[in-house]
């Protein structure tokens, strides 16, 4: 049976209000279990519209120096495959916010492909970002998916040529992530001057909506993004609020939610 498609509802809604939608990325079970989904529950209350999941793992060569951080502190923490579905178990008992896992493909078909998606569309999982899956790899996982109704989100980045986007998006369901800068994540202190051209290039080979993502971490940048795609995604600026808190783990919940308020108000109509 189709499970609901809580992402296409959501991107519809937000296009009808002419806004664009808010994903924040954070590790799952960071710092651990219990403050994890203390820190999902406040970034859902403070307009994360979508909460991207980084899935912990041990070679997470997309990432960053903070996320990588992040995936470790998790696993030192103790965290497994199952303590992340339990997480996203937990957080469907209070929102219905689309729910993304930010994955690699080790830790799907180490499962096996079927097993993988089922354990996560029974958790409530909407889509999955498999970060070192190219489509040209990817039939299975895409059968499985498109059968039971799980998201494939494929990634195009600034080194994508124009001709590879049909490809990408044939395989894509869900949402397109444009990576906005060569490299891995982490906050940067500029938009990449060719953003609206990627992004309109883009749209030109694909009907579904296009999200930006790497690097966006204040809300100029976010209402920069926001005015020419139909998502913005952050990450490394809400999960730097974990470390700078660690000793103090009550605060986090509040400073990443209060960090989320501000970036999440760059997506807001400006007053006349």
């Amino acid at each position: 049976m189709e499970n609901i498609d809580r992402i296409a509802k959501l991107f519809a809604q937000k296009k009808k209000e002419g806004l664009s939608v808010f994903i924040g990325y954070v590790c799952a079970c960071d710092p651990d279990f219990e403050n994890s989904l203390s820190i999902c529950k406040s970034l859902l209350a403070n307009g994360v519209d979508i909460l991207e999941l980084g899935v912990p793992f041990s070679d997470p060569l997309a990432d960053g120096q903070t996320n990588q951080l992040a995936a470790r502190r998790a696993l030192n923490a103790g965290c497994l495959q199952e303590d992340v579905f339990r997480l996203v178990k937990a957080i469907r008992e209070f929102s219905e916010a689309p729910i993304v896992f930010y994955t690699y493909y080790n830790l799907v078909f180490s499962q096996g492909v079927e097993t993988y998606v089922e354990k996560s569309l029974e958790a409530g999982v909407d889509g999955l970002l498999t970060l070192d899956l190219p489509p040209e790899e990817a039939d299975d996982l895409v059968a499985v998916s498109r059968e039971r109704g799980m998201k494939n989100i494929f990634i195009v980045a600034p080194t994508t040529p124009e001709e590879r986007i049909p490809l990408i998006a044939a395989s894509a369901s869900g949402f397109l992530y444009y990576v906005s800068r060569e490299g891995v994540t982490g906050e940067r202190d500029d938009l990449a001057g060719d953003l609206a051209d990627r992004v309109a290039t883009i749209r030109r080979h694909a009907d579904l909506p296009v999200v930006v993502g790497f690097g966006i971490s204040n809300p100029k940048q976010v209402r920069d993004v926001g005015e020419v795609a139909d998502g913005v995604v952050v990450g490394s600026a809400l999960v730097n609020c974990i470390p700078k808190n660690i000793e103090s783990l009550d605060r986090i919940p509040t400073e990443i939610g209060l960090k989320a308020h501000e970036l999440a108000q760059g997506l807001q109509p400006m007053s006349a």
